[in-house]
């Protein structure tokens, strides 16, 4: 399976980020901690670049990654010229009230008090943008929902006289260049079922957990991990919870619900402090061999 999503109200959203990009002096890109380079789309670098904007990259939900490869990331971001990268939850009203103090210290040339700060918010669908937004208005001033692509227009609102910031809908990118970025974000539920195949997500999950946090799959569901695979995971999660296909004899595992669990419980957090990647998997991930498509007869 090859996933791809670009919903058509995504062009019409880019076209106008762009033209706010030129009115604005710091770009607030929102990533998952969780896969910050898989979350990162590349259009956004590229305008922010075109215009020569300073971006605070935020590297949210935190509170869900592996501590030690947040670090690693932050590390790599903050290495970059023109970049300031910090790791919050933007649930968290006091990491949300760091982010003005941030954006102050990238664009220094506004603290003059004469013009206001123009923060813009980015980044792909169901990363927390509307979250932090409404964190900062300290109301609910934007839509939130479990679902990628809820905001499809941009809102712009002052925070005091001297600052105003910019909502924009979640952005993905026309092609999505590498497989795994693809089964990264559907698993972090950034892309609408409606272009993946649970199953397929989710047997991909299973064998990176099992490469890299085989203990927090026995310690979540009660079984060893030792041999198994990515099916193999899903199967034993489906006998563990009780996912059985109804009306089929003989107890049938039913694996789709079994891949929800397990897609459930990574997203919610309850398999504890995980992250997808890190700056060596993703160095090794860009210098393997790319394997060719073959087209489907």
């Amino acid at each position: 399976m090859t996933i791809q999503w670009f919903p058509g109200h995504m062009t019409s959203a880019r076209r106008k980020a762009a033209e706010t990009m030129a009115l604005t002096d710091v770009v607030i890109e929102v990533c998952d901690a969780r896969l910050p380079e898989a979350s990162s789309n590349p259009m956004i670098r590229e305008l922010r670049l075109h215009r020569q904007r300073p971006c605070l990259k935020l590297l949210n939900k935190s509170d869900l990654a592996d501590p030690a490869a947040t670090q690693a990331w932050l590390d790599h971001y903050n290495s970059q010229p023109g970049v300031k990268a910090v790791a919050i939850s933007s649930k968290s009203p006091a990491e949300a009230a760091r982010v003005p103090g941030l954006c102050k210290g990238l664009a220094p040339h506004r603290n003059d008090g004469v013009k206001p700060l123009r923060m813009l918010i980015m980044g792909i669908p169901n990363v927390g943008k509307s979250t932090l937004m409404n964190a900062l208005l300290k109301r609910r001033v934007a839509a939130v929902g479990d679902e990628p692509a809820v905001t499809k227009s941009q809102m712009c609102i002052d925070l005091g006289p001297t600052m105003s910031i910019t909502d924009t809908p979640g952005l993905m990118w026309p092609k999505i260049t590498h497989d795994s970025d693809g089964f990264m974000l559907a698993a972090s539920h950034a892309i609408g079922r409606n272009a993946v195949i649970d199953s397929e997500v989710a047997t991909f999950l299973a064998d990176l957990l099992l490469q890299r946090y085989p203990a927090a799959l026995g310690a979540r569901y009660g079984f060893a991990t030792t041999g198994m695979d990515g099916i193999g995971v899903l199967e034993a999660v489906a006998r563990k919870r009780g996912c059985i296909v109804k009306g089929r004899r003989g107890g049938e595992l039913d694996l789709e619900k079994a891949a929800m669990v397990l897609l459930t419980d990574y997203r919610g957090g309850k398999l504890g402090r995980v992250s997808l990647e890190t700056p060596e998997s993703r160095a090794a991930m860009l210098a393997a061999p790319v394997a060719p498509r073959i087209p489907a007869e």
